[in-house]
């Protein structure tokens, strides 16, 4: 009763707390750590104590995960290079940087103090991205944090293990380089096993139940396995081979899974990771009180154990900026970075948040280590000062380098493209395999049905006026016409003459229907309208027809679609040939004068004549530029 107890409290207050902090604008992560700190002091409340079997086994895999399989295995190959850096090397130089601080600063060997430096060393994967996200940073930030923060755990628990053998005994260089490898190759390999058999069984499973519950067991089924087995007297990452499979799990899950088992999958693993990211927070704080007091039994003097957590707390900062700084040059020099500013990678310098990891792995420390209580203490002023410190300076950060989110316009554009290539290649695949006995109807139903989605999404663009959009037109009387239906359909239970079942299969497909109305709406944010919408630099000119044309034309004529106002109809946005400076109207419109004006005179590139926006786009190729 007092564990379930216990359970429930602490979800109603992460719940309670994180709308609270939503509605003040906080990071929810830092109240909820703030509110645990302050918790572990009320007396009447009982005494929570992580321990590490807790933390490593039951919170980390599911953890690692729900993150790995909402990660792009082709963004991680793109930042190889400085998530291996950070991921590896970062970790490394810590552990043995801090350890040399320690090992001065207490006169313990130094395995000690590098065993306190790998507990100290990586930022936490649910700090990382629980903050970085909230910022708002670069997409590129993000992935790279993201990269870090799920690979280096795997390395600074290799080094901890290494540290805590060189404590009873000589390890050379060889045993510890043998370490890594077993670790890292033993990882990967378990990864893919899992993510193997994953894959096939998946691809026989038709019921989105089933499904999901297979995908419960997948990162326990990839973690525990690795941790048991042992190459030589060395340990498999559990973490690496968590990382690995569900990196390549979520990456063939459009292939593999159904669209319902998708949908279920992606709602269940975001309530679990918003249940166990924001109740680590909690749980953090809730270890003040315990700790502090098996530091105050210790002995060891108040001005020994300042200068300690000053040494360590300040060392990870100052060696993480300095290596971040090291490596962009490197990386930029040698040409395996060809992006990323020197604003950049000071936010990564600076975002090296650690988290509820750091924590378990100082309660791996043997009992029997020297000046125990204040290395974990130690372990945990890192963690609580990086989570406040860089947690809440990192926004303002962030606004002073300039730098911000993934403007929603661009995504929109960038989405916009993708579904045009894909209407495309649905339309052609509808006239190839329609049969001569289709009805019209319902080919045109199709056809409609194809190209009003990739013109919903062209229509997120433009200066945002005043003038609603088919698009939102449609959305605002579907969505009451949803609700009339499900009015209807819940009178027609209450009278208990159809079967609950069937009820529930028309509730569900009501429901799919709203949320793929409201899915566009909720990937929209605010903007600034002061910044020109561009298309990435990557796709300008892919093709001949954009590097010919020019970037900008005199209209030859007024800012408005004159066939539509000739034809007495209403436009969405405008559109500007650039090759004699005709304004026309866009897709969603209902005159396509543009297009109209494509296949009359075979101009192929037109711009969107939309104030604050500079993308063409060429009819010939469908490219952007």
């Amino acid at each position: 009763m007092e564990v379930a107890l216990g359970i429930a409290t602490l979800t109603a207050v992460v719940i309670a707390v994180t709308a609270l902090a939503a509605k003040i604008r906080v990071p929810a992560p830092l109240v909820l750590m703030v509110v645990g700190i302050a918790a572990s002091f009320v007396p009447q409340l009982p005494q929570v104590q992580l321990s590490a079997e807790i933390v490593l086994i039951g919170l980390l895999p599911p953890l690692l995960y729900a993150a790995a399989i909402r990660s792009s295995v082709i963004d991680f190959r793109a930042q190889a290079s400085a998530i291996a850096v950070l991921s590896v090397g970062l970790v490394v130089i810590t552990a043995l940087g801090i350890g040399i601080l320690v090992h001065l600063l207490l006169s313990v060997p130094l395995a000690v103090g590098v065993a306190i430096g790998a507990v100290v060393a990586p930022p936490d994967a649910v700090a990382a991205t629980s903050v970085a996200r909230r910022v708002g940073l670069p997409r590129r930030i993000v992935t790279i944090l993201e990269g870090e923060s799920l690979f280096n755990d795997a390395t600074a628990i290799t080094c901890l293990r290494v540290a805590i053998l060189a404590m009873t005994a000589d390890v050379g260089f060889g045993r510890i380089g043998l370490a890594f490898v077993s670790a890292a190759g033993g990882g990967v390999l378990i990864g893919l096993v899992v993510a193997f058999l994953a894959v096939r069984i998946r691809a026989a499973i038709t019921s989105a139940r089933l499904d999901n519950a297979l995908s419960l067991l997948l990162p326990f089924a990839a973690y525990l396995p690795a941790e048991e087995i042992q190459f030589a007297g060395l340990h498999v990452s559990g973490v690496i081979a968590v990382v690995t499979a569900g990196l390549l799990i979520g990456h063939k899950a459009p292939v593999v899974q159904t669209a319902r088992s998708r949908l279920s999958e992606r709602m269940n693993w975001a309530t679990i990771q918003f249940l166990l990211e924001n109740a680590v927070f909690l749980l953090i704080g809730l270890q003040a009180r315990w700790i502090i007091s098996d530091l105050a039994d210790s002995g060891v003097r108040p001005s020994k154990i300042i200068a300690v957590c000053a040494a360590v707390f300040g060392g990870v900062i100052v060696v993480r900026l300095l290596v971040v700084a090291v490596s962009r040059a490197v990386l930029w020099r040698t040409g395996l970075m060809r992006d990323g500013s020197w604003a950049q990678s000071a936010i990564i310098g600076w975002a090296g948040m650690r988290g509820v990891v750091t924590l378990a792995t100082a309660f791996v420390l043997p009992q029997q280590t020297p000046y125990r209580s204040v290395l974990v203490f130690a372990a945990m002023v890192v963690t609580v000062g990086s989570l406040l410190l860089q947690g809440f300076t990192l926004p303002a950060f962030a606004r002073r380098a300039g730098l911000h989110g993934p403007d929603p316009r661009e995504d929109a554009l960038q989405a916009a493209s993708v579904l045009e290539s894909s209407s495309r290649v649905a339309l052609e695949t509808l006239e190839e395999i329609r049969r001569p006995s289709d009805a019209e109807d319902t080919i045109e139903q199709l056809r409609y049905r194809i190209t009003r989605r990739t013109n919903e999404m062209w229509e997120h663009l433009g200066t945002g006026s005043d003038v609603e959009t088919p698009a939102e037109e449609y959305r605002r009387l579907r969505m009451a016409t949803l609700t009339a239906e499900r009015k209807e359909v819940l009178r027609i239970r209450a009278l208990g003459q159809i079967d609950h079942e069937v009820i529930e299969d028309v509730l569900y497909g009501l429901d799919v229907e709203e949320s793929m109305l409201t899915v566009l709406e909720d990937q929209t944010g605010d903007v600034s309208e002061a910044e020109p919408l561009l298309t990435r630099a990557s796709l300008e000119g892919d093709c001949e027809h954009l590097q010919q044309a020019p970037h900008v034309i005199k209209p030859n004529g007024p800012a408005v679609c004159e066939d539509c106002r000739r034809e007495g109809l209403r436009w969405v946005h405008l559109r500007l040939c650039l090759t004699c400076g005709k304004v026309g109207c866009c897709d969603s419109s209902v005159g396509k004068h543009a297009t109209r004006h494509y296949q009359d005179t075979g101009h192929p590139v037109m711009r969107s004549f939309e104030q604050g926006e500079k993308w063409r786009w060429c009819f010939v190729d469908e490219e952007l530029g």
